[in-house]
């Protein structure tokens, strides 16, 4: 196994993990943890906000790789937070980027479905023109190239519709609500691809793997990852409500109970994309891997939900 390239300056197969508290960072500190010696990142321990902690913090701990799970995710409150989102969603990327290059390490930085308009028919590649509809949209975008600017090798990761069992997510709000309320409306006019944690996790650790074993690792830039099939979030809700259903749980709607409405009727402070499909061809072929359906990944969260009761608590 090669340990380092021939420019890498820091410590043998350290991979600083930020974000590390949640939902997707932990599921990163869990399958790195067999690549190399993981230091995981809070915002108690560096703050991303914060240019100079993100400068020490890179280095002291001089990460073989850099893996940027950490972010601005609260999509309405963007809106009116402009200046943080940018300061988290694209200074910070640029700043452990440029670290990261002058260190000889690899940048792993996790974007969007958000940097399209979602007008497109079919699901974007990552050739397709980016045109974000909203402040935090934008604000992942300017971090894409903010990592592809610093000039650091590296692979940006763009995702959907992430849930897991860690923090808070659409799946465990909607399998919250339905314990206690009798009627629920959910969108329907919104279509992608509900991804667990758990297996962008997975994906990233193939990819690293491939990375510290060389020569060829995987070519850098960016890539779609996102669950096989596709739905709309009226659609998942349902089917939430039919597993607690089915599962004995006792719930208080019904997937009757669950109204579609417009994106429009809504009332949120930030557009979304109508479309927010994404073509993971070049990823499949890149680590000649298949990306399981998404109700698989659904079903088995909820299903840990169930067993562990963390629904009731």
């Amino acid at each position: 196994m090669l340990d380092r390239d021939p420019q890498f300056s820091g410590g043998a197969n350290t991979i600083l993990v930020t974000g590390a508290r949640g939902q997707l960072g932990i599921e990163l500190c869990r399958s790195l943890s067999v690549l190399g010696r993981v230091v995981p990142v809070t915002r108690d321990t560096c703050d991303l906000a914060s240019a100079e902690q993100i400068v020490a913090t890179m280095r002291s701990v001089k990460p073989r790789i850099v893996v940027n799970a950490g972010g601005y995710t609260a999509v309405d409150a963007a809106e009116t937070d402009a200046d943080v989102a940018h300061a988290i969603n694209a200074v910070a990327p640029g700043l452990l980027a440029a670290e990261a290059k002058a260190l000889g390490s690899l940048m792993v930085h996790y974007s969007t479905d958000y940097v399209f308009d979602g007008a497109n028919a079919a699901p974007y590649t990552e050739d397709d023109a980016t045109s974000p509809v909203s402040v935090y949209g934008r604000s992942k975008l300017d971090g894409e190239h903010a990592v592809r600017g610093a000039g650091a090798a590296h692979w940006v990761f763009r995702t959907s519709w992430v849930f897991g069992l860690q923090g808070g997510n659409f799946l465990k709000s909607i399998a919250r609500a339905a314990l206690t309320r009798t009627s629920l409306a959910v969108v329907a006019d919104q279509v992608g691809a509900p991804t667990p944690a758990s297996l962008l996790a997975d994906v990233t650790a193939l990819a690293v793997r491939g990375y510290l074993s060389g020569p060829s690792p995987m070519p850098y830039g960016v890539y779609h990852v996102a669950a096989a099939g596709e739905t709309n979030w009226h659609q998942y809700a349902c089917r939430i409500v039919e597993i607690l259903a089915r599962a004995g749980v006792p719930v208080a709607v019904t997937p009757e109970g669950v109204a579609p409405i417009a994106a429009a009727d809504y009332g949120s402070r930030a557009a979304r994309p109508a479309n927010s499909r994404l073509d993971t061809s070049r990823l499949r072929a890149a680590l000649c891997v298949d990306l399981p359906d998404w109700r698989e990944g659904v079903d088995r969260v909820l299903a840990q939900l169930i067993e562990g009761r963390r629904l009731f608590g």
